[in-house]
């Protein structure tokens, strides 16, 4: 009669508590037989970022890895870059630093070579630029004697290169940038 297999009632533990705790230890490797029907200690779990009994903080990370704050912006990882163009700590100097949404038209002007646009930086320094000079973020494509026109790089939100025109008028019409 060694063969015979006992029936699933005297397997099961005879108390709910036991049972309680043979449910929450499901994941541990403990076969059913090898439990206790005596109840253990009850474990208290803390809700995440909140101090259990002992006093030390539970992590407010799930299984899978730690979550992404909800106000942290997705793509733009640049403080303080409202959007803008990003301007880099230290530029080259002369022409090759300047950046075209920085400068200031301050004169355009004729000359035998041909034309010639005089441009300021922020710090007030100013600069002669002739077509095809090439300046930090861009090159000079075109000057008139009303504006001139450059042909600015850049990377957009996603990092791709993209190319676009950007005229500068000597005297801006209402609605231009300055």
């Amino acid at each position: 009669m060694a063969g015979l297999v006992q029936p699933a009632a005297a397997q099961m533990p005879a108390k709910p508590s036991a049972i309680r705790d043979l449910l929450s230890q499901s994941g541990s490797a403990r076969p059913a037989a090898a439990a206790s029907t005596t109840p253990s200690t009850p474990k208290t779990v803390a809700a995440p970022g909140v101090s259990n009994t002992q006093g030390t903080k539970t992590p407010a990370a799930t299984a899978s890895g730690s979550r992404r704050d909800p106000f942290d912006p997705l793509l733009n990882k640049n403080p303080g870059q409202g959007g803008g163009p990003q301007v880099p700590e230290r530029l080259p100097p002369g022409i090759a630093g300047l950046m075209i949404g920085s400068l200031q038209v301050e004169g355009l002007v004729r000359g035998p070579n041909g034309m010639v646009a005089v441009v300021s930086n922020p710090q007030g320094r100013v600069y002669f630029l002739h077509e095809g000079d090439r300046i930090f973020d861009g090159r000079v494509n075109k000057i008139t004697m009303e504006a001139i026109s450059f042909q600015q790089t850049g990377r957009d939100a996603f990092g791709n290169a993209v190319d676009h025109e950007v005229s500068k008028r000597l005297y801006p019409i209402s609605g231009d940038q300055r």
